[in-house]
């Protein structure tokens, strides 16, 4: 099944849980962000492969990334949007110890390039708890899906390791304005259960400014971490931004 023969079926789940009304509203977000790399712990496979971080063993350069999100307010109260939100991050350096990276063996003292991609696809259905004209909370679901690979080199012996798959997360949202053009907005998808192999957070808190009634600024800051441990493979990352995003309604 392709990408987006997924993401139409979970749209057209998500907005049969809502409630259509006539005068429906789209927005657009569009958010850039200069992106570092605090962890990324590796293992592939997780269950004989070689610890090693590509960050720590590895040096991981700061990037730009961006994502963009279209939505559509179906109701007073609910929404409906989708996201697209790639990340690719590259790596390099020479470690003291010989990795077993997917059964590839790389030496010691070997040069080796990393490259590190995690790019999200989303469906999500919100409502809202409170509605008022300067507080909102929303609760809504999340389908995720994952298209990410891990990729070592050392010039002459390239591997891969791709990962495709679909996740389930919890939706979040608090917008609270001060007057009329002040605000704070504290957004985030995530979901967390004892004793799962895994786990996945994405969330942000930004000021915002509305310097119109239908367009909005936002200076933030946001958190992507998580990972999974299972025997094929292993992998945690924390990914830290600076954000500045744009929004307009239409």
């Amino acid at each position: 099944m392709q990408l987006r023969d997924v993401l139409c079926a979970a749209l057209v789940l998500l907005t049969g849980l809502s409630t259509a009304a006539p005068a429906a509203t789209w927005f657009l977000d569009a958010e850039a962000a200069m992106v570092q790399a605090s962890k990324n712990d590796v293992r592939i496979p997780g269950d004989g492969g070689t610890d090693f971080s590509l960050t720590d063993d590895l040096d991981t350069d700061e990037d730009v990334a961006f994502r963009v999100r279209l939505g559509w307010r179906t109701s007073l109260r609910s929404q409906v949007t989708l996201l697209y939100a790639p990340l690719k991050l590259h790596a390099s350096g020479t470690p003291a110890f010989d990795i077993d990276f997917n059964d590839q063996l790389y030496a010691a003292g070997t040069d080796l390039a990393g490259t590190y991609q995690f790019n999200s696809y989303r469906a999500t259905w919100a409502y809202d708890l409170a509605h008022s004209e300067n507080f909102v909370f929303s609760l809504g679901a999340t389908v995720k899906v994952r298209d990410a690979f891990i990729e070592l080199s050392d010039g002459a012996v390239t591997t891969r390791k791709d990962d495709l798959g679909i996740v389930p997360l919890v939706h979040l949202k608090l917008d609270w304005r001060w007057g009329n053009v002040l605000g704070l907005l504290i957004e985030g998808d995530a979901l967390a259960v004892p004793g799962a192999p895994g786990r996945a957070e994405d969330a942000q808190a930004a000021l915002v400014l509305r310097p119109r009634s239908r367009s909005s600024l936002r200076l933030g800051y946001r958190i992507v971490e998580g990972g999974v441990d299972v025997d094929e493979v292993y992998n945690f990352a924390l990914i830290q931004s600076y954000t500045f995003g744009w929004s307009l309604r239409f």
